[in-house]
């Protein structure tokens, strides 16, 4: 079977021709964008993000025991959470005695304030942001 669009003559400035996404770029190196996805992916489950805001919201460090109970998961759970923040930049760690105690690092206190405004954003506007989107998108496809 062949292609339609591959094989078709394509008119004189048709999206076919032009492409849709022709010269389309994004100015981050390929070091940050994988930077970014590791940080996304490390805040992408419930149990490392709620770690992260609790051991962001503590003072002076949150050792690593106070969190089982709080996230409701295992020793293991908790362990695994805090490791991935920490390879991802979002957590420091320094050991006291036999106890471990992490800290949210200047880069974590952003990303959760920023997702902090993009949500207080969403909620009051978000119904009338979506509608003048749609207006805009489908005032440009006619």
């Amino acid at each position: 079977m062949t292609d339609k669009l591959s094989s078709a003559e394509p008119n004189e400035g048709s999206t076919a021709q032009r492409g849709c996404c022709a010269g389309v770029d994004h100015s981050l190196s390929d070091r940050d964008l994988e930077v970014d996805v590791e940080t996304l992916a490390a805040v992408g489950s419930e149990t490392r993000y709620g770690a992260l805001r609790l051991v962001a919201a503590s003072e002076g460090g949150t050792c690593g025991c106070e969190l089982e109970p709080a996230l409701g998961v295992s020793q293991g759970a908790v362990s695994q959470a805090l490791s991935r923040l920490y390879d991802a930049g979002l957590l420091t760690r320094r050991k006291e005695g036999r106890w471990r105690y992490y800290d949210a690092t200047g880069r974590a206190e952003r990303l959760l304030a920023l997702l902090d405004e993009t949500r207080s954003a969403g909620e009051t506007g978000s119904a009338d942001e979506r509608r003048s989107t749609d207006e805009i998108e489908a005032g440009s496809q006619s």
